[in-house]
């Protein structure tokens, strides 16, 4: 493996890891770390909320809304920042503080609108930090190995978001109601991986040097390449149920002790740990945009089984497994399809864009559903969304038809081939 500022991608070593650029590895760790911190938290929120709290569903989706739709507000800043400045690195270290920040100022936060605020802080770090740490991945990974290099980098993330619930677990049954106990670890882990981040991660250019105007960023994310995928992302988005509602029916509907609710967390992180990389590897070989619809087949999956007659352990693992294959078959496939639709000079705006368009049509569907069970109950609210996704699903198909070409990014190809050692001599007829 190259170890070098330059970070070139890896020779080949015969393993997974030693495939992909050492900046790969190291963001891949700051993740790990990262969502250490971030779920030890999101694992016990739906219950907090709604059992402590005293909120109702509608009341929860406005909030899980915010959770998940609130980076969107920034999300722009962040991919614009890091294309004007050429400094990606930096604008993610601003976004990766903010979170970390946000789990120490849990401690004195009390009542619904001081904790809304805190979740809201971190959400805007994450929401400023995703698209310039992405860019550094697709910037270090030839284009052909783009799924793999994601692949990675989400199994590492993984692995941190399987991690996170558990220590919580961990910590709530050593510490009856220890909630501060989890609120200062998580600061300490969080603190790790961002000084990992500052002091290992290499200062790479993601669009060499060129100056960007904002101008060139809008002209380039409502250009014709990225306006059919980001149309498909805004469809699919609007009909994604978030998980915390998903665990919340599996809890009620078998009335699992709720002590075991945060290991639910850990179920799906596993099954998205297992897959990300062999699917990553997929999209690189069969179409970016082909697996990122059969994920949403596997989601589809995920509101039937969650609605239908069976009950009792099967269904729920069931419904874990198949919204962790929903996650690995999309949340890294997303990024590497849009970083090669774009100029290599707005590739962080670029990514974001989709990002954005998916976070904010989620933020409509969590408010949606909570009203939907409001009014009408679980297992008709998921059928009902099931019946939207399933019509969803072939118009997405035909949006994303064609995209994810790796001629999709002018000049990427060659970049790679006068940096990239071994890794650039492999074919590049993937999708």
């Amino acid at each position: 493996m190259y170890v070098t500022v330059r970070d070139r991608p890896a020779a080949k070593t015969g393993g997974a890891a030693g495939r992909v650029a050492t900046t790969v590895l190291l963001l891949g760790v700051v993740s790990l770390l990262t969502d250490v911190s971030s779920e030890m938290v999101a694992a016990v929120l739906p219950l907090y909320l709604t059992a402590q709290a005293g909120l109702g569903y509608l009341g929860y989706g406005l909030v899980d809304g915010a959770y998940q739709g609130v980076s969107a507000l920034v999300r722009m800043v962040g991919g614009y920042a890091g294309d004007r400045s050429d400094r990606a690195k930096w604008i993610a270290v601003i976004g990766y503080g903010v979170s970390a920040l946000s789990r120490i100022a849990l401690l004195p936060a009390h009542g619904l609108a001081a904790i809304t605020a805190v979740i809201t802080a971190d959400r805007l770090g994450k929401g400023l930090r995703t698209a310039p740490r992405d860019a550094l991945i697709a910037a270090a990974s030839p284009p052909h190995a783009l799924g793999r290099a994601f692949g990675v980098h989400r199994m590492l993330d993984t692995i941190g978001a399987a991690l996170g619930p558990l220590v919580a677990f961990l910590l709530l049954a050593a510490i009856p109601q220890g909630y501060n106990a989890v609120f200062v670890v998580s600061f300490a882990v969080a603190a790790v991986g961002l000084a990992v981040l500052v002091l290992l991660v290499p200062d790479r250019r993601t669009n060499r040097g060129t100056r960007v105007r904002l101008g060139d960023v809008l002209r380039e994310v409502t250009g014709p390449r990225l306006r059919r995928p980001l149309l498909a992302c805004a469809l699919l988005g609007a009909v994604t149920v978030g998980d915390g509602f998903l665990y919340l029916v599996l809890q009620q509907q078998d009335r699992l002790d709720l002590r075991w609710f945060p290991l639910m967390y850990v179920g799906t992180n596993v099954a998205y740990l297992l897959l990300a990389l062999p699917l990553g590897r997929l999209a690189d070989r069969v179409g970016r945009a082909r697996v990122l619809v059969a994920g949403h087949v596997a989601l589809l999956a995920v509101y039937l089984v969650a609605a239908g007659p069976v009950r009792g352990p099967v269904a729920i693992v069931a419904v874990l497994a198949l919204l962790g294959t929903f996650y690995a078959a999309t949340d890294g496939v997303l990024p590497a399809l849009v970083s090669r639709l774009v100029a290599t000079e707005t590739r962080t705006s670029g990514i974001a864009a989709a990002q954005t368009v998916t976070v904010v049509t989620r933020f409509a569907s969590s408010v949606a559903f909570g009203a939907l069970w409001s009014a009408v109950g679980a297992r008709p609210g998921l059928l009902a969304f099931g019946m939207l996704l399933a019509s969803a699903l072939p118009v997405a198909a035909v949006l994303l038809r064609g995209a994810g070409r790796t001629s999709g990014t002018p000049g990427d190809d060659a970049e790679h081939a006068g940096t990239d050692g071994d890794a650039a001599a492999e074919p590049t007829g993937s999708r």
